[in-house]
């Protein structure tokens, strides 16, 4: 699934309120205290047991949705839950973040910060309040989930202090794993900020999928669908939008090893951008032993083949 960009005008919204909180806590070095924004914006955290149906209604049984209680039809969360197999949620009224205990601690970090960012974003809270006027539509809703995220990342990376670090030195994936220890956010959450935020004219392009070789492959791996994420930097989503995820895979998958963990492979590879051209990128593959992450940077343009 690739990433949504967001227009100038809304990340200049978003980043806006991010640097009234960053400000408000002192300009905090890395890694961020999320303790300490709750503190701030007077948020409480909590969690519940998704897989126990039994435990899930005792703990949203106290809870309200749009000043109803949700005592009186616990299932009002529930089904939702259920429904959109939801990992962590946002209750505006009750300014309180909850996460399902059963995501891996280290998962935990993340959905936080993303659940902060709907909290930050005031046009979120009529449809987190379960307004029916304001309804999202599919398309809405990714777009909403797109400004979460955006919001979280800028907080959990400290807004400029992470892009100014990122472009400190040339794109590679040696920078990105220094980036991930220092700001203590996982290696998905930090090669997505790196590609997005490193250079707004640099084609880069990431992914995040499954162990790329096929003696390695899970038993659902999906041929059609190989990636979790495919994360685009804005220049190569504007000048290389028809390579898709299946393509790139398929390229990546051809110099990666069956090693079990750490690097897989390194290779220089040529992409067509829109207009037929061919570019060199330099690409290189990281096993952490749960996902394969992927860094593919623009290099220059591929030269041309003459004959006499």
């Amino acid at each position: 699934m690739k990433n949504l960009l967001l227009r100038e005008h809304v990340r200049q919204k978003i980043d806006a309120r991010v640097d009234r909180i960053l400000k408000e806590l002192g300009q905090p070095p890395p890694p961020l205290r999320l303790e300490d924004v709750r503190d701030l914006l007077e948020l409480s955290r909590e969690y519940f047991t998704g897989d126990d149906d039994t435990l899930m209604a005792q703990s949203l049984s106290r809870l309200t949705i749009a000043g109803k209680q949700v005592i009186r039809r616990p299932t009002l969360l529930f089904e939702a839950i259920r429904k959109f197999d939801l990992k962590a949620l946002y209750l505006p009224d009750r300014k309180r973040i909850m996460i399902d205990q059963n995501v891996p601690e280290k998962k935990h970090r993340w959905l936080e910060a993303h659940e902060i960012g709907h909290g930050l974003l005031p046009w979120h809270e009529l449809i987190m309040l379960g307004d029916d006027e304001h309804t999202p539509t599919p398309a809405c809703h990714e777009k909403l989930e797109a400004e979460a995220n955006y919001a979280g990342g800028q907080l959990l990376f400290l807004r400029q202090r992470f892009i100014d670090e990122a472009r400190s030195g040339p794109a590679t994936f040696a920078a990105v794993q220094k980036l991930h220890r220092s700001y203590g956010n996982t290696m998905t959450t930090t090669l997505w900020r790196y590609v997005e935020h490193f250079d707004l004219e640099l084609p880069i392009v990431a992914m995040i999928s499954g162990h790329p070789h096929p003696a390695r492959r899970a038993e659902d791996f999906n041929a059609a669908m190989p990636c979790r994420h495919f994360i685009q930097s804005p220049a190569f989503a504007a000048h290389f939008s028809q390579i898709t995820e299946h393509a790139l895979f398929e390229e990546v998958m051809d110099y990666c090893g069956p090693q079990t963990g750490g690097p897989l492979g390194s290779a220089e590879l040529t992409l067509a951008d829109d207009n037929g051209e061919g570019h060199v990128f330099a690409f290189e593959t990281f096993y952490n032993r749960h996902d394969a992450l992927t860094l593919g940077v623009h290099l220059r343009k591929a030269m041309i083949a003459v004959g006499f």
